[in-house]
């Protein structure tokens, strides 16, 4: 489910069997690393999009969180950001980025980060561009089933 008016109504009504939250992490730049942020923006939103379509009715689609690519305490809001989901009985919370950085942080935060170079979409074809999304959207499932399975065990 995405963050709108309409399916955050749907949300509440089943939220119950939505025990998973994804927070896609986007930096944003000026400068010489603006259209390299802007391609990691334009990857992440689509593929952000194209889970929770396959996920619908278990994975709430947070909104992005935005951050300047130098902040300092990028991570302490994140880990705000994630006690509240926490707090309204997300089990699961995964966050999805390209930025390497957050690799080096990740041993702070105490949810699933998923990182995976940002695919410039300008250079693809349509179809080029749907496949690729769709390869990676199969891996992340992945990583989101084995998640679920383990916390049964």
């Amino acid at each position: 489910m995405r963050w709108t008016a309409k399916e955050l109504d749907m949300y509440s009504k089943s939220k119950e069997y939505v025990d998973t939250a994804l927070i896609p992490l986007i930096p944003f730049s000026f400068g010489g690393e603006m259209k390299q942020t802007g391609s990691v923006n334009e990857f992440l939103s689509i593929l952000s999009l194209e889970i929770e379509k396959q996920m619908k009715g278990r994975v709430l689609l947070m909104p992005t969180f935005h951050y300047a690519s130098n902040e300092i305490d990028k991570v302490e809001r994140l880990k705000h950001w994630a006690d509240v989901v926490k707090e309204n009985d997300i089990r699961h919370i995964f966050f999805l980025t390209s930025d390497y950085e957050w690799k080096k942080a990740e041993g702070k935060l105490e949810n699933n980060l998923i990182w995976l170079p940002a695919i410039p979409m300008e250079n693809l074809e349509k179809e080029q561009a749907r496949a690729t999304i769709g390869q990676q959207v199969i891996q992340i499932l992945d990583i989101f089933t084995y998640n679920w399975e383990n916390e049964k065990k």
